[in-house]
């Protein structure tokens, strides 16, 4: 019997790759992928556990689903992603009305799991995380029918860091990567069908350590210079980066592969070298600083984006007030802030949190706007200049005009024609009223 299958996704880039993964295996069993929860009979939450906020609007939709459950005796639950391996068990005790729990790195299991479930009727888990079994490669897993240009491909996961407030290395377990022939294998299979940008993923991807078949290692930097031979490849991004993992051969990188963007994403968290240390971290920010000038030096162009979290147990004003001449002097182009909240397993769970609600909204706000005049900051440095761009589609407002991004992920628009799609072309900016995207001539 196949199933109008619905899905949703809450969490970071690789909980919605491995929701795109999900999609793939049900559309093997010609199950049919709708927009809408009512209209369907499985139902796919593919939840995230990083903060509190993400628990309580899972659990929160999860009730949603009560009527459409009792009224319908053929509908499936099924529950996936960190929330999973953190709650295991207890999710069937906190609500009755799930059938399937299964982890991060099971999800390719799933059309097995659901097949039991309709057999037996007895509800399931399936935690278990050996490899990253999820990522074998299967040429329908891609749907080209649509224009798409660019696409994620997973090298690594899990994470050896334990920072005192992540619950990553709990829920997807060590770090394991892949081979570095199966990723070359499946960018090779991707360059092939107009894909011309590849965004790398990983929880800590210049950690990257895959063994080649022969045993050799390959280091994130020796995958770097493989995946910049493949010919269609026009552009690599990756996520996301540790400061602390950020050797001189990724640094060198930029300087003999071209095709690796000016634009790199470096969480920092704080800029209070006590915060840091209280979130093992395990740099310094004079380290940090002396990172940034050293890739600076090679690739003089480069932007960076960040991550900041608020209101850690132990954040004085003191400490805040460092974060916020860190981003004065750094300029960061864009940021994910999170305000801190305690994760039960992590070692920040037992420490005070001593930072009221409202304080650290205050702080959250005052980054914010930090940040955006940043963004402004940078856009009016971009203001009658050049810049390459990889023509990605047209706009959904005006079909005469295309779309692309800069190297630093600013989304252009301009008038042009659709033999420009995938194209790697220069545009002069011309207009920078948007925050988000701007406007340019060819």
């Amino acid at each position: 019997m196949h199933r109008k299958v619905y899905l949703k996704t809450w969490g970071c880039q690789m909980n919605h790759y491995d929701s795109s993964k999900i999609l793939n295996y049900l559309k093997l069993n010609n199950n049919i992928i709708v927009d809408n929860y009512i209209d369907s009979d499985l139902i796919i939450l593919n939840t995230c556990t990083i903060r509190k906020k993400s628990e309580y609007k899972f659990f929160n939709f999860l009730e949603k689903l009560r009527i459409l459950k009792n009224n319908n005796n053929n509908l499936i639950i099924c529950v996936c992603g960190c929330l999973s391996t953190q709650e295991k068990e207890n999710i069937f005790l906190r609500n009755n009305l799930v059938d399937i729990i299964c982890g991060p790195q099971s999800i390719h299991k799933l059309n097995k799991l659901i097949y039991k479930f309709i057999k037996y009727k007895k509800k399931i888990i399936d935690i278990k995380s050996y490899k990253i079994d999820k990522n074998i490669i299967n040429k329908k897993d891609f749907n080209f029918n649509n224009i798409k240009l660019n696409t994620y491909v997973s090298i690594m996961e899990g994470c050896n860091k334990f920072c005192s407030y992540c619950i990553v290395p709990f829920t997807r377990g060590s770090e394991v990567s892949r081979s570095p022939e199966k990723i070359i294998e499946e960018v090779c299979y991707l360059s092939k069908q107009n894909i011309y940008e590849i965004n790398l993923l990983g929880q800590n991807v210049n950690s990257y350590s895959g063994i080649f078949s022969n045993g050799k290692l390959c280091s994130f930097s020796n995958l770097l210079n493989l995946i910049s031979k493949i010919d269609n490849i026009k552009r690599i991004r990756f996520t996301t980066s540790n400061p602390f993992n950020f050797n001189n051969d990724i640094i060198n990188s930029y300087k003999y592969i071209d095709k690796i963007v000016s634009y790199l994403h470096l969480p920092v968290q704080s800029g209070s070298n006590k915060i840091l240390k209280l979130m093992n971290r395990k740099y310094s920010i004079e380290f940090y600083k002396e990172l940034v000038n050293k890739i600076l030096n090679v690739r003089p162009n480069m932007i960076f984006s960040t991550d900041f979290i608020v209101g850690f147990p132990g954040e004085s004003e003191k400490d805040f007030l460092l974060t916020l001449d860190l981003i004065n002097e750094l300029k960061f182009d864009h940021s994910y802030i999170f305000m801190y909240s305690p994760r039960p397993g992590t070692k920040s769970y037992y420490m005070k949190d001593n930072v009221s609600l409202i304080e650290k909204k205050r702080r959250f706000k005052e980054i914010k706007n930090l940040i955006d005049n940043n963004i402004i900051y940078w856009n009016k440095k971009m203001l009658y200049n050049k810049y390459k761009i990889l023509v990605e589609g047209f706009s959904k407002k005006n079909s005469k005009f295309l779309f692309g991004r800069t190297e630093n992920n600013r989304k252009v628009y301009f008038l042009g024609d659709k033999n420009l799609l995938g194209k790697l072309i220069y545009i002069k900016i011309n207009d920078i009223s948007n925050k988000n995207y701007l406007y340019g001539n060819l």
